[in-house]
């Protein structure tokens, strides 16, 4: 499947890890910004062509800019999607000695907290993310741009079943934290000397209950404030920031 990207940054990524998936880059603007400028210079350095569709009017005799021109919304790249691994691949590495970070979003359906989420996982080191096929968002343009590269640099499985997801993490040797609001354990209590697969809900139901049954451990994130829970994806970043951080000071 193709797809359409406008966030510069998520091009950059892509140029960097798979230049060959990159098919086509129109740049519309005379004075792209910064982003799009690196764009065009890694496309130099790579040999891709830039195209321009900078519309212009004839007045008065010579051709003038149009309105158009200089639009940063037109600017895009054509670019076919990253494959899926599978499970043993995504989860190689969990046996190595060094506690490590899995994700597996249970039915998340918001193409925005799906992307949120790949670039928290990105800029955290978690090591690999598992979607589901079904009654959840794909990995579509608006997924990438919003994880601004993340996808690029953290492999990712789709899967059709979340039990035998958590059975093969459990075989390769991770721990399955589920995230709750109605878990009776604090994420302040739960363990992080070792290697963890985070289960994340669905947005307005949470994680489903055969999910739940076949986790380690549930906790919940504890409100300071008088908002009682966090959107999915800040709550990913918070999880995996404060695993990271406990690890880093013990």
């Amino acid at each position: 499947m193709t797809l359409e990207l406008k966030n510069p940054h998520s091009v950059l990524a892509a140029l960097e890890q798979r230049p060959n998936a990159v098919s086509e880059i129109c740049i519309t603007s005379v004075s792209p910004s910064s982003g799009w400028q690196e764009v065009a210079d890694a496309c130099a350095r790579l040999g891709k062509p830039v195209f321009s569709r900078v519309k212009t009017v004839q007045k008065g005799g010579r051709r003038e800019k149009s309105r158009q021109e200089g639009r940063a919304a037109a600017n895009c790249a054509i670019m076919h999607e990253k494959n899926s691994v599978d499970l043993k691949t995504l989860y190689s590495g969990a046996d190595d000695g060094e506690p490590g970070l899995w994700l597996a979003l249970d039915q998340v359906q918001d193409p925005q907290n799906v992307g949120a989420i790949f670039r928290s996982a990105s800029f955290f080191g978690v090591r690999g993310i598992v979607m589901l096929k079904d009654n959840a968002a794909s990995l579509t343009g608006t997924v990438y741009d919003t994880a601004a590269g993340g996808v690029e640099y953290v492999p990712h499985s789709l899967q059709a079943n979340m039990k035998r997801t958590i059975e093969a993490a459990k075989e390769a040797g991770l721990w399955i934290l589920g995230t709750s609001e109605r878990a009776p354990g604090s994420f302040d209590e739960v363990a992080f000397d070792r290697s963890w697969l985070v289960v994340l809900g669905n947005e307005e139901k949470g994680i489903r209950r055969l999910t739940e049954e076949s986790c380690d451990v549930v906790c919940r994130l504890d409100s300071r404030g008088a908002v009682q829970s966090l959107n999915v994806s800040v709550a990913a970043a918070v999880i995996v920031s404060g695993l990271n951080a406990r690890r880093k000071s013990g």
